[in-house]
């Protein structure tokens, strides 16, 4: 990974830094959102779980730019933060106005799925606070050019939130860029998120406008094809991966247009029934492939999390200097492990994941 120089730990304050909304996810277990009598109430976001992944599980100092909003309800999602152990220094806390008409705390219903009944969620964060996130609001160069960041983190998550997010995920990517800190992004196409806003074209003119600043760069098929426009040949409308090597076409495809991708990865699903998923994931570095192993009807208890578990391990592994086949591997162990365990975000430690690389079995460890 000699094409990715981190700036020294030493002259950082923080080694991973995501930009992202954090939202409260309601889980009602076992039951579906619409019959439930009683939520679980996790924190999570697709931005905000590769930072919390790679304090929790891999010891890394990481921190969130977020907005919140200062009622009770944002103040459970702090305490729920504080959990997680990322910093909050650079969270914005917005004044409440009363009922949650200018600003709010978003709210993720999500079941787990079982069978043949496939996970599902419900989004309701119209007018949250971090969707307000404009150009402007975030000294970046304080950020990344005092305080010192390694890895800065974003997604199309953030990125599809409102008309300001991109100009707001642009500013900071370009900045982050002048101060030589490694940027990554996942695509994380999510229709319901566009759907109101353009649709698919609205998604891949934005992409394709903040592909350019990214250096590594993570995403699955239905995420390249919807967001930056690259077709994967021989794949039906369920994206059942039909043919690996017309995906690894398209990888190259990609490459070949962005030069400054230093990396590109993926995670690998064909989900057999919602709790039983074949796994896998590949990176692309250096003009080659590396494929993790393949895990056939692996059992899933929440999906939820899962590409974001494989971000961070694949992080963590990238800033250790480790080798792009063990990178892979980690990412991959990781993203398992995330979904042997509820909530969005994981649970795993180290040793697990490092256990789990090195061919270990579910065997009691004690």
């Amino acid at each position: 990974m000699s094409d990715i120089n981190l700036r020294p730990e030493s002259e950082c304050k923080y080694d991973i830094l995501s930009l992202g909304e954090i939202m409260l996810r309601l889980d009602p277990g076992e039951n579906r959102i619409h019959t439930t009598r009683q939520f679980n109430v996790w924190e999570g976001g697709g931005e905000y779980n590769v930072a919390r992944g790679l304090k929790r599980c891999f010891g890394k100092r990481a921190a969130v730019a977020a907005a919140i909003v200062d009622n009770p309800v944002g103040r459970l999602l702090e305490d729920l933060l504080y959990q997680g152990g990322v910093s909050q220094e650079y969270v914005k806390w917005v004044p409440f106005d009363g009922i949650g008409r200018k600003s709010r705390v978003g709210l993720n219903f999500t079941e787990r799925g079982f069978g043949l009944r496939a996970a599902r969620g419900c989004s309701d964060r119209g007018c949250s606070a971090a969707s307000q996130i404009k150009k402007g609001d975030i000294n970046w160069d304080s950020i990344f050019g005092i305080d010192g960041i390694r890895w800065f983190h974003s997604g199309g998550i953030f990125a599809g939130l409102s008309e300001t997010t991109p100009e707001a995920l642009i500013e900071a990517m370009q900045t982050a860029k002048k101060y030589g800190t490694i940027v990554s992004y996942d695509l994380n196409y999510r229709a319901s998120l566009w759907k109101d806003i353009g649709g698919k074209e609205k998604a891949m003119e934005v992409n394709r406008e903040i592909a350019p600043l990214v250096d590594v760069m993570i995403g699955n098929e239905e995420d390249f094809s919807a967001s930056l426009g690259f077709e994967v040949q021989g794949l039906d409308e369920n994206c059942s991966r039909l043919d690996p090597a017309n995906f690894k076409k398209m990888i190259r495809e990609a490459v070949s247009e962005f030069p400054n991708f230093k990396a590109v990865a993926t995670t690998l699903r064909n989900a057999v029934t919602a709790s039983k998923n074949d796994w896998g994931a590949v990176l692309y570095s250096g003009g080659k492939f590396y494929d993790a192993q393949l895990r056939e009807k692996l059992e899933i208890l929440d999906r939820v999390g899962g590409g974001d578990s494989f971000a961070s391990g694949l992080i963590y592994a990238l800033m250790e200097g480790k080798d792009p086949q063990t990178a892979v591997n980690y990412g991959a162990a990781h993203g398992a492990l995330a979904m042997t365990t509820p909530g969005d975000t994981t649970t795993a430690d180290l040793k697990e994941v490092e256990r789990l690389v090195e061919g270990g079995s579910a065997r009691i460890a004690r």
